[in-house]
């Protein structure tokens, strides 16, 4: 697969594979990412670009983890496994990746964070902290280890400082003291050959007794270790062989230690890299603005596809399919307007997936797993190989259909070139089919007029071409499937300044038959342009409806609130009606009770707790017509007729009660009777009720006989009903009990969820005709029940 190596780079993608390199972090991942190639196993495809798409999910919620400091250890841990000693450099490298393993597996560690396919690798890295701090408290930096790297070590150390101060004080003394100060060439403590010294005069050389280690360059300093320092300068020298010693030895335990773990921690290295290479390519894919492809048996789909090496805000990007409706697509236009960039499009996407990287298109491309792509792109025509352009493109075509099989595709720039057009037409269909009949993709750019008449008849192949502006004589870049295209060779000449009167020569030497063919193009072109233009023309009507039925619908939900507003406050207002008209009666029954205290009878305290049971009745119907939220006209209806007059049978219209007037006042207020009731109202709370004559007299004894038939129950049950209308029962009917002087009554309201029981006690507790309340005991209802005591 020699020629499949050379089309890779001629596609371009080692240079796309130098942008992941850059986006990795290790050395070993930017390794990997250079040496990545496309996979020709499906399964293996869709296990990288999953590994990518979940890296780039990932990233979005908890960013990238940190990949800094691996290094690849596996050297070392070999020779540390062969009983090697490793130095502090390996040991820190160890230690990092040591580090960086238990930081990156915590990565997947949050509440947040959702399955995905790449958690297995998170898991898989061992931590192991306690080697990783023994290394990292032991070695300070790559030329120290710690004092508290071992006990030894830090004695030995801690002799060496006292040793060293004592060998400093004696020599302090030696060039402080007067005698020694015309001796001395200076008076500074020194070293040379890892021993205190002082420097001496050379002519004075006698008047310190001691070891010579040195002498200056110019000869006039001797540097001599006086007698008194020998002794303590050899500790020093036998110290530092001892920490030498032991540092070898901290060294060589770390290492054995390091060798124990071996197996993780190369494990962990190899699945660090991995991993950086995973989120480079989820990096990549966020650089170029790229799209997972989907996966497909037959067909490349691509749409708004882009070169990745191009400039995003420049690029014009491509929509086209290939092996789905057609096997083979013929590319023509003018030089320099994109038709090699299309061919190259093509090919390097389909790699770039192969490859496990996104690809810069938009949702809905979907590519095939092919063997092999294999590209003639490109002149290569070479003197020193005697090859011309025509033998360079045909030795590319010889070695393509060579390799190529049934699930390869082939992309040929400018096939047939470099010869007799006609000779050069016939074989690029030869090659063409050849190629079909193979069962290959082909995708082939050309500037022969009958390739472009082959494409159009032949089924199974379709033409595209580069579309060509001739307005500004420049090309758009845009390419258009299903529509051969025009060379237009003419017309960029003009553009780069051909005299006119040769382009008209060259117009007339045009064979006739070619010359009909470029005017079919040319009136193709303007159809399509036109119905461009139409098409553009209906989106944008259409975008016009979408955005009125857009705003229709606002201003519909708009009218919906603002008509619910308006019941919401015509509802509001009629229960501000409905609390007055309770307050009055509330009012009103605070004067019964008054009355009731004053009468001693049992018929006219029946009297009064049965108009007081007529007017709470009437009260709620009352409420209930409120509540359906009459209409002005209803509410018309119920406006007084005449103003009344002494003697007239009205109804109270906040009450709905029917009443006599007993006499008008001076300020036209009306003194009413209801019932047993004296009420004070205006004419206007009123309505006369024409037709209709006035009791005489409505005395406490009528009726009593009716009233005493219906005697209050000492029970009330609410089971089945809501908690509203419950507790407005059970509050009647208290009422009713009390002016029926019941003492103690029984509301039946179930156990169930407990709901209409706490709603009735809290109407209960708040109620001063209740005495007290209690849950019922065994044989009474228990929990089902409540019985009340009354005032």
């Amino acid at each position: 697969m020699e020629f499949y190596e050379k089309s890779l780079n001629t596609l371009e993608l080692p240079a796309v594979l130098r942008m992941l390199a850059d986006e990795a972090v290790s050395d070993g991942a930017k390794e990997a990412a250079m040496q990545l190639k496309p996979s020709t196993e499906k399964a293996e495809v869709r296990r990288r670009l999953d590994e990518t798409t979940a890296a780039k999910s990932m990233m979005v919620v908890n960013g990238s983890p940190s990949f800094s400091g691996i290094k690849d250890v596996r050297p070392s841990l070999s020779r540390a496994d062969l009983g090697g000693t490793l130095n502090t450099r390996e040991l820190l490298d160890i230690a990092r990746v040591l580090q960086c393993s238990r930081l990156v597996r915590a990565y997947v560690s949050g509440d947040r964070h959702e399955k995905t396919c790449i958690d297995f690798l998170f898991t898989a890295l061992r931590a192991n902290k306690f080697l990783e701090e023994k290394i990292s408290s032991s070695i300070i930096g790559e030329d120290e280890i710690a004092d508290g790297a071992s006990s030894e070590l830090s004695n030995i150390r801690r002799k060496i400082r006292a040793t060293g101060a004592r060998v400093r004080d004696t020599l302090q003394k030696i060039i402080s003291s007067p005698s020694y100060a015309k001796v001395l060439q200076e008076p500074i403590i020194t070293m040379r050959s890892d021993r205190f010294v002082v420097p001496v005069k050379a002519e004075c050389k006698g008047a310190v007794q001691g070891l010579v280690h040195d002498i200056s360059a110019s000869g006039a300093t001797l540097f001599i270790e006086p007698m008194a320092v020998v002794k303590a300068n050899n500790e020093l020298r036998e110290l530092a062989a001892k920490e030498k010693t032991e540092i070898e030895r901290i060294l060589a335990e770390l290492s054995a230690d390091c060798a124990e773990y071996a197996d993780d921690i190369s494990s962990n290295c190899n699945l660090l890299t991995h991993l950086d290479l995973i989120f480079a390519k989820a990096k990549l894919s966020y650089k170029l603005d790229c799209q997972a492809p989907e996966l497909r048996e037959k067909g490349l789909v691509l749409r708004r596809a882009r070169h990745p090496l191009l400039d995003r805000a420049k690029a014009v990007p491509i929509s086209l399919e290939l092996g789905v409706d057609f096997d083979t697509l013929v590319i023509t236009g003018p030089n320099t307007g994109g038709k090699t960039v299309s061919l190259k499009t093509i090919g390097l996407l389909s790699l770039m997936a192969q490859c496990g990287l996104h690809i810069p298109a938009d949702d809905g491309s979907s590519v095939p797993v092919y063997s092999s792509v294999l590209a003639d792109i490109g002149d290569e025509q070479s003197i020193e190989q005697n090859l011309s352009t025509f033998s360079a493109h045909m030795t590319n075509i010889v070695n393509i259909i060579k390799e190529c099989d049934e699930n390869s595709l082939l992309l040929f720039d400018e096939l047939g070139a470099g010869t007799d057009p006609a000779e050069g037409a016939a074989l690029a269909i030869a090659i063409i089919e050849y190629a079909r009949k193979i069962g290959a993709n082909v995708a082939a750019t050309t500037h022969y007029a009958e390739l472009k008449v082959y494409a159009s008849t032949e089924s199974g192949i379709q033409n595209a071409s580069c579309e060509f502006d001739v307005e500004t004589l420049r090309p758009t870049y845009r390419l258009l499937v299903g529509i051969p295209g025009k060379s237009n060779a003419f017309a960029i000449s003009k553009r780069l300044g051909l005299d006119s009167e040769i382009i008209e020569d060259a117009r007339r030497r045009v064979g006739s038959e070619n010359v009909n063919f470029e005017a079919m193009l040319e009136k193709l072109e303007q159809t399509r342009l036109m119905l461009e233009r139409d098409r553009d023309e209906a989106a944008k009507k259409l975008r016009e409806a979408e955005e009125n039925a857009k705003k229709a619908s606002f201003l519909r939900a708009e009218l919906a609130v603002r008509l619910e507003k308006a019941d919401e406050k015509s509802r509001r207002e009629a229960e501000l009606i409905i609390a007055d008209a309770r307050r009055t009666a509330e009012e009103t029954f605070a004067e019964l009770d008054a009355m009731r205290r004053r009468i001693n009878d049992e018929q006219e305290a029946q009297a009064v707790n049965e108009a007081r049971s007529e007017l709470r009745r009437r009260l709620n119907e009352s409420e209930s017509k409120l509540r359906t939220a009459p209409t002005r006209k209803e509410e018309s209806d119920k406006t007084p007729t005449r103003e009344a007059r002494a003697g007239d049978t009205v109804e109270i219209l906040s009450m709905g009660v029917k009443a006599e007037v007993l006499s008008v006042n001076p300020d036209g207020s009306l003194e009413l009777k209801a019932g047993i009731m004296n009420v004070k109202a205006k004419q206007s709370e009123v309505r006369v009720l024409e037709g209709q004559t006035a009791k005489k007299r409505v005395g406490v004894s009528s009726g009593g006989s009716a009233l005493r038939s219906h005697a209050v129950a000492s029970e009330i049950d609410l089971r089945g009903m809501e908690s509203l209308e419950a507790v407005n029962a059970a509050e009647m009917y208290i009422d009713n009990a009390v002016m029926g002087k019941l003492k103690t009554v029984r509301i039946i309201h179930g156990k169930g969820t407990g709901a209409l029981r706490a709603a009735i006690q809290q109407m209960l507790k708040r109620n001063k005709l209740v005495k007290s309340y209690r849950l019922g005991r065994y044989g009474e209802g228990e929990s089902g029940v409540t019985i009340v005591e009354l005032k």
